[in-house]
């Protein structure tokens, strides 16, 4: 989802950072969608529902974990696409497109049915942030007012986001909207940018480790696999689905 600068120097490059969401996504996923539905099955949905060191259990727990890397790479790569893009109104309708695309495999793998409206998939979220990003620059570069005006209207954008982010439930919600736009604003000094991202994320006990590998990013867009990311988000939710059809298990709940 990230459409980031060339350079020459080293570190890690943006693919290699959102190949590293991907791949903790889909662990994440995983877990979420297929084991979870086994613990429904053995009826071990929390730590006081049964033995909290069976083996399932701890699998699922560990995979989870690893998961929460995934979100804070991929507001990263947000930002980084956001300020790097040529076009953000282009860059805006991929991902409405690809939040629709999403949303049957998603609605299907985590709650087992084919739509429904009570959580949304992650790419609304990502793209509401991205809205939130875009109205914040256009008020900065081209509204000729005062500053406690400006102040006041860069409050209700980032209200606005955080509460359409609530009313769709969508993955994240408005504490991700907020994370977006603290790495925005803080994008002109790394270590900056890493401590607020950290400080945003603390609630999730393993996802401020996302900003290790962030730490390392070199500016490079890296492989030309844009949207290779697109496609597999949707692409993995439904194959994971068909795979909890196949073993029987799709009828549980996640």
């Amino acid at each position: 989802m990230s459409e980031t600068i060339s350079g020459r120097k080293k570190g890690i490059s943006g693919s290699t950072l959102e190949m590293i969401a991907v791949v903790t996504m889909l662990i994440d996923h995983t877990a979420a969608g297929v084991l979870s539905r086994y613990l429904t099955m053995y009826g071990m949905q929390s730590v006081g529902d049964s033995n909290p060191y069976d083996t399932l259990y701890i699998g699922y727990m560990i995979m989870r974990m690893i998961g929460r890397l995934a979100f804070p790479i991929y507001c990263f790569l947000l930002v980084e696409g956001f300020v790097h893009t040529k076009s953000v109104p282009k860059y805006a309708c991929r991902l409405l497109i690809f939040a629709i695309l999403s949303e049957v495999p998603f609605d299907l793998l985590f709650n087992g049915t084919v739509l429904e409206f009570e959580y949304q998939n992650v790419f609304f979220t990502l793209w509401i942030g991205l809205m939130v990003m875009w109205a914040y620059r256009w008020i900065q570069e081209k509204l000729l007012m005062g500053k406690v005006l400006k102040l006041f209207l860069y409050a209700l954008v980032l209200l606005a986001g955080m509460v359409l982010a609530r009313v769709l439930r969508t993955d994240y919600d408005a504490v991700g909207v907020l994370a977006i736009l603290v790495l925005y604003l803080l994008r002109y000094k790394k270590s900056f940018q890493i401590i607020g991202g950290c400080a945003m994320f603390l609630w999730e006990v393993t996802a401020p480790l996302a900003f290790l590998p962030i730490a390392f990013y070199n500016g490079k867009r890296g492989w030309k696999l844009k949207y290779f990311f697109y496609l597999f988000y949707p692409v993995h939710l439904a194959l994971l689905y068909l795979l909890c059809m196949a073993l029987g298990i799709s009828g549980y709940e996640v």
